[in-house]
């Protein structure tokens, strides 16, 4: 076989297709590199200012910082409600071996349950270990003590403090402060549909009731935040700046602790409310409802157990002082008598024969007085002292109830008091169009009759009642009750209530006197219901007593407590002031189901002010 050797041309074939190829490659590559070039230009140049600040989002990231909540004292400086360090177990699981190896030995130290144990790995195991884990919250002393001393033993496990809201009272101030909890979805929809989210992004509790809860602006304070650099891990590496958090404000409210503490000790045992104003601008000097509970059962999440304890029959959670309805009785005699007065039904030298009954004319049925063989001659004075109840059905027949209802509501009845809690009803001030709506049914005379003396369908909170004294001893005019006397912070002090409503004005000013002078009568004379619960006061007080009826009497029977059911016996209620010349202090008692207002209310009430007028000597005022 011959071999044939390559040609010239074959050779230059081969080199024009290299050629071509090469170029190009060539120019393929340069192409790359100038896309290349334009691309790092495009990044490094360009979009440099967009790609820095996306690359400082992913590397800086903002946490918020929780204010501190502000504090509540009482009107003398005593704290009522602080912050205190609370000490949880943390663990940052990645800096331990084995986890669970160590978790069970810190929860044979700590006494952390099996089931505790297996529910902390279980939920740890889809979260950054690197982020620092609660095992156990709310360590006491001698646990803190006890971690602490064998802290080397586990390295990644801390103690970690945080503050938490703490009520050293407890149970005596709960209806009047309230009391924080965690913050649950229903609230944080709230906060946002308000545009306040942003300012709880740091926060655990929220207030849930009375001042904590109406306050809860003031209080919370304004977030803080501070700026951290993380790696792409999301550890934080160090921290670059902090903007610190605006701590709550402080309140200092009108309650003196001393006088609550009088109103608990006096209840105890017994269902029933204390309210005790300064009639000179409003402020509530005690404010009591028994029975109560301790507030801080809920700061840190209330257990079954104990919140199932307080849905008991006597109604713990309840605020009697705002939201208990009772019968106001003869509390509001000394009101009538005004009305009376007013309209020209009485005048003050009317005497009327009281012989214990009242009928309407042409009708058979008898209101029977308290006294089953009457007072005799009465007159207006008379009928406030010894609280006689057929001069009262005489002017309420002649008055009619649109009459009544229209005037006994400028004293605050049937409305809310404005109180700064939110825990308020208005109670019922009957009226025609109440009854018609709300029975079906028209209004009778004889409603009206019952009405007279505080009883019907009428009732009235303990804090109306003392609102309505307050409003009369101010011969018409009206202070808003409130608890909260001033907001402090920075050392700036903001009165909290200055606007006075309109006052009552009478066609005859001097009727003021005579019910004022009556309801002191009926403490300093001796045929007065009240005089023997304040024998021997060294101050001028005035009052008046009443007891409610809770269930009806049959025509011609007679009252035996003994043979009702406890819950069926009356109550007892008295409200009253005191300097008469000068009133300092209004106070108004209603206890459930122990019997009549001058043996039960009008001591209790005696013993408020006379632990008044002891821390406070020279306001007696005594003649």
């Amino acid at each position: 076989m011959i071999n044939k050797r390559p040609t010239i041309r074959d050779h230059s074939a081969e080199a024009n297709l290299f050629a071509r190829r090469a170029f190009v490659g060539f120019v393929f590559v340069t192409l790359l590199i100038g896309l290349l070039l334009s691309n790092a230009y495009k990044l490094q140049v360009t979009e440099h200012d967009t790609h820095k600040t996306r690359s400082n989002d992913n590397r800086i990231k903002v946490i918020p910082v929780a204010p501190n909540r502000g504090l509540i004292y009482d009107r003398n400086g005593v704290l009522l409600a602080e912050n205190r360090p609370v000490y949880n177990l943390e663990v940052i699981p990645e800096q331990v071996d084995d986890i669970a190896k160590q978790l069970a030995e810190v929860g044979a130290l700590l006494n952390i349950s099996v089931e505790d144990q297996e529910s902390f790995l279980k939920n740890i195991r889809r979260k950054q270990r690197f982020k620092s884990r609660v095992i156990k919250a709310r360590l006491n002393e001698q646990e803190v003590a006890l971690f602490s001393v064998n802290q080397h033993k586990f390295p990644g496990f801390n103690i970690e403090a945080r503050l938490a809201r703490y009520y050293p009272y407890g149970e005596t101030l709960t209806h009047a402060l309230g009391y924080v909890a965690k913050l649950n979805k229903k609230e944080l929809t709230a906060l946002e549909l308000a545009g306040e989210a942003k300012n709880y992004r740091a926060t655990h509790d929220i207030g849930k009731l009375g001042i904590e809860k109406f306050y809860e602006k003031e209080l919370h304070g304004i977030v803080g935040s501070q700026r951290v650099e993380v790696n792409n891990r999301g550890r934080v590496i160090r921290t670059l700046s902090v903007d610190a958090p605006t701590p709550g404000q402080d309140l200092v409210l009108t309650l003196d602790i001393g006088l609550q503490q009088v109103a608990k000790k006096a209840l105890e045992g017994m269902r029933g409310a204390i309210v005790v104003m300064d009639p000179k601008d409003g402020g509530i000097l005690a404010l009591y409802s028994n029975p109560s509970y301790d507030p801080n059962l809920f700061v840190h999440g209330i257990s079954g157990k104990d919140y199932r304890a307080l849905l008991n029959p006597d109604r713990p959670l309840i605020n009697r002082t705002t939201q208990g309805r009772y019968a106001p009785a003869s509390t509001v005699k000394p009101h009538l008598a005004i009305l009376g007065l007013e309209e020209g039904i009485i005048t003050e030298q009317t005497r009327m024969w009281d012989p214990g009954f009242f009928q309407i004319p042409n009708v058979d049925h008898r209101w029977r007085d308290w006294q089953r063989w009457g007072h005799g001659h009465v007159d207006v004075y008379k009928a406030i002292e010894e609280s006689c109840d057929t001069f009262y059905y005489e002017i309420a027949y002649k008055s009619g109830i649109t009459k009544i209802s229209n005037f006994m509501n400028k004293f605050g009845f049937g409305d809310l008091s404005g109180i700064d809690i939110h825990e308020e009803t208005t109670a019922i001030l009957p009226t025609v169009a109440w009854k018609k709506e709300r029975f079906k049914e028209n209004w009778w005379p004889g409603d009206t009759i019952s009405v007279g003396i505080g009883q019907g369908y009428w009732t009235a909170t303990p804090m109306q009642i003392a609102n309505a004294v307050t409003i009369m001893v101010n011969k018409g005019e009206h202070y808003q009750p409130h608890l909260v006397q001033v907001k402090k912070q920075f050392d700036e002090i903001t009165p909290m209530y200055t606007e006075e409503r309109p006052p009552i004005v009478l066609k005859n000013h001097d009727h003021w006197r005579v019910a004022l002078e009556a309801m002191h009568n009926t403490v300093t004379k001796v045929t007065g219901t009240a005089h023997k619960a304040f024998k021997g006061a060294n101050y001028d007080p005035a009052g008046k007593t009443g007891t409610a009826q809770i269930v009806s009497i049959a025509q011609g029977e007679k009252y035996d407590a003994e043979k009702l059911d406890e819950r069926h016996r009356d109550n007892a209620i008295y409200t009253g002031f005191a300097p008469y010349n000068d009133p300092r202090v209004v106070v108004t008692v209603v206890v459930e189901n122990q019997g009549g207002g001058s043996k039960i209310a009008a001591p209790i009430a005696r013993q408020l002010m006379d632990y008044y007028f002891t821390a406070n000597p020279l306001e007696q005022g005594t003649d």
